[in-house]
C-alpha cells in the first residue's frame, strides 16, 4: 500500500517542483533518515561496499530509475496502471532470474502454471489499463 501511495505523493510533488527533483528529494530525505539509523543501530560495515562485485551496486541505480519512471508515469497513466505494471514487470524478471540462476538465485524453471501466472497479470493490466 505504501508504494502506490508514495508513488502518487511523488508524482503530484513533481508536478510542481519537477520530477527529477522530486525524486531527489525523495532519496535525499531517505538518506538523511537511513544515516541516522546506521548511526544509532547499524550492524553492518559501510568500508565493504567498495569491496565487492560491482554489480552488487547497481540496486541503487535502479532504485532512482523505477522511482523516476513512476513520478513520470504516474500523471500521465494513474497510480493503479502504473502499479499494477510494476508488479507484473517484477514477476517477469523474476521469473527469468530463476530460470536462469542469475545472480547467484537457486534455479527454477519456468513451468506452465508459472507462464499462465504472467498471461494472467498481463490480461488484468489490459483491463486495469
Amino acid at each position: 500500500m505504501l508504494l502506490s501511495t508514495e508513488g502518487a505523493i511523488y508524482g503530484e510533488l513533481g508536478k510542481i517542483i519537477g520530477k527529477f527533483e522530486s525524486s531527489f528529494y525523495n532519496f535525499f530525505v531517505g538518506s538523511i533518515i537511513l544515516f541516522l539509523i546506521i548511526m544509532f543501530f547499524g550492524k553492518g560495515e559501510l568500508s565493504q561496499t567498495f569491496k565487492v562485485p560491482r554489480w552488487y551496486l547497481l540496486g541503487g541505480i535502479f532504485g532512482v530509475g523505477y522511482l523516476s519512471i513512476l513520478v513520470f508515469g504516474i500523471p500521465k497513466v494513474g497510480v493503479g496502471i502504473s502499479m499494477i505494471a510494476v508488479v507484473v514487470g517484477q514477476m517477469i524478471a523474476s521469473i527469468l532470474i530463476e530460470h536462469f540462476g542469475w545472480m547467484g538465485s537457486k534455479k527454477r524453471k519456468i513451468t506452465p502454471k508459472r507462464g499462465l501466472a504472467i498471461l494472467f497479470m498481463l490480461v488484468a493490466l489490459f483491463f486495469i489499463y
